[in-house]
């Protein structure tokens, strides 16, 4: 269980420092629209990541444990608020769509990154 607890603090505490430097570099580097891209969409997806977090937690602890259908539903609403959050952000012209692509890998680069330290940490603990 110290595995899964290790890499959930590296990914959420990851997620931040990404979603900070990005929005730094693109202030400094990107035009506004990108940037505004990458501010929102690193919210959303960073916003979705800890509902998904706290909805399989609140699922799987007695005495509260839901049923598959409660998670799904709750998995599904938050992906149809995302889209049409998305869809607006996008149809109404407020973010460019590269800068919404960027913000919204935050969590994906930041579970790369937290495999590839746990997978080194295994390889040299097994080397040694």
């Amino acid at each position: 269980m110290d595995i899964q607890r290790r890499l959930l603090k590296f990914v959420i505490y990851s997620n931040w420092v990404l979603f900070i430097v990005t929005a730094g570099v693109g202030l400094v580097y990107a035009p506004a629209e990108v940037t505004k891209g990458i501010i929102c969409g690193g919210l959303i997806v960073i916003l979705n990541f800890h509902l998904m977090y706290r909805t399989l937690r609140k699922s799987f602890v007695p005495p509260h444990v839901s049923s598959l259908a409660v998670v799904l539903a709750k998995s599904y609403v938050r992906f149809v608020i995302s889209g049409i959050i998305l869809f607006f952000l996008i149809s109404r012209h407020y973010v460019h769509p590269l800068g919404l692509f960027i913000g919204l890998s935050i969590v994906v680069v930041s579970i790369f990154f937290a495999t590839v330290c746990e997978l080194k940490k295994i390889t040299f603990e097994e080397a040694l």
